[in-house]
């Protein structure tokens, strides 16, 4: 082909609603199809681009998006108009890829999640996930994300039998901006003039992927050497921890600043409302997952993020791996610096997100390539 053949290509991106009015907020997979969306529509290529909803919700405009930027349609509306379906955000099933490979339609599987951690667990764990665990073995090609590639491309080349490529992670401040609009200062961070910090723990607590131990470990450190530089530490998405494991209260309960009644552990919240009314400091550890959007949402909002997320060292605070020690001195640098050049970090994390957005073209032209590869062009 040459590469005006590909000028034009009608792609579809999928997603997966469960309410008409579902938030953004839910988890980060319709985010994510929104990013790449907004970037593909930033291509020279101009590719048409449209959601397709795989559920049977009715699609209105109490949609969190709007359908006039990004045109939204219905699995059975678009299957005839595609050149291209990425299955992002839901799932199609067999007969479905079925009639698309029929029409020559190019059918990529886009993987944002640690598949192989959260198979595996399920198989040794109980955790029930049979319908997302559905092996469609009809796609062209399994495109991974950077930082699910080292747990999972293998795992998904070999179960789904076809070539599986990295490509690149993408994100925009679209969503946080909308979001924060209406806050006091739009929710970014402003100093309280306090000595003692406000610390939140943000993480799912949902797999051994992003869980709150490491950063309550660290933060701990720093409470035993510098107690009055922690006002409090709030951790969410903890509550049924909280209630549910002996295991979780029994590890907590050697925590000084548990004991200190220094520490809360609390439900669901939205992360900008939360940052804005609650957090001056975020620490944060992942395993095998070091990327995602929380962590460039805390950045982009002017938050001070202690992280060990190896793929983005120059965003936030970085300690490496799993190092309590680094951690902790890096949370007691933050505590006592970070206020003193606050607009000016600011500054500097969203001048370095801009790498993950739709406006800086060397991404753009990483996806052109890869497409241009999936309809046949050269390597």
């Amino acid at each position: 082909m040459s590469a005006n053949e590909w000028m034009g290509l009608r792609i579809g991106i999928t997603i997966g609603l469960f309410e008409p009015n579902e938030s953004l907020w839910v988890n980060g997979i319709k985010q994510n199809a929104l990013y790449l969306a907004k970037l593909l529509m930033a291509s020279p290529c101009r590719y048409r681009v449209t959601l397709v909803n795989t559920t049977d919700i009715a699609l209105t405009d109490a949609l969190p998006w709007d359908r006039t930027i990004f045109e939204t349609r219905t699995f059975v509306d678009a299957k005839d108009s595609l050149d291209i379906l990425i299955e992002l955000g839901g799932q199609i099933s067999e007969a479905q890829t079925a009639y698309l490979k029929s029409r020559g339609v190019k059918v990529v599987s886009y993987c944002c999640g640690v598949e192989y951690i959260n198979v595996i667990e399920s198989v040794l764990f109980g955790r029930r996930m049979w319908e997302s665990l559905f092996i469609n073995r009809g796609y062209d090609e399994v495109w991974v994300i950077p930082q699910v590639a080292s747990s999972s491309l293998a795992f998904l080349r070999s179960l789904r039998r076809c070539p599986g490529h990295i490509v690149p992670f993408v994100w925009d401040p679209m969503c946080v901006t909308e979001r924060t609009r209406n806050l006091p200062d739009h929710g970014v961070y402003q100093p309280s003039g306090h000595r003692a910090k406000r610390i939140t723990v943000m993480e799912p607590n949902h797999d051994v992927v992003k869980c709150c131990i490491y950063p309550l470990l660290i933060i701990d450190e720093v409470f035993r050497h510098t107690p009055d530089s922690i006002a409090v530490t709030h951790v969410t998405n903890a509550n049924h921890l909280a209630h549910r494991s002996p295991e979780f209260v029994m590890l907590m309960n050697y925590l000084e600043i548990v004991r200190a009644s220094r520490a809360s552990f609390v439900g669901r919240y939205d992360t900008p409302d939360f940052l804005a009314a609650c957090t001056d400091v975020v620490v944060s550890h992942q395993w095998e997952n070091p990327l995602n959007y929380f962590y460039f949402d805390v950045c982009w909002q002017g938050y001070a993020l202690v992280h060990n997320a190896s793929l983005a060292t120059d965003l936030g605070y970085y300690y490496p791996g799993n190092d309590v020690e680094r951690g902790a001195a890096m949370l007691e640098s933050v505590l006592a610096d970070h206020d003193r050049d606050w607009e000016g970090y600011t500054l500097r994390q969203r001048a370095r997100l801009k790498r993950y957005t739709a406006e800086h073209p060397a991404l753009v032209a990483e996806y052109d390539a890869r497409i241009a590869q999936l309809m046949g062009g050269p390597a």
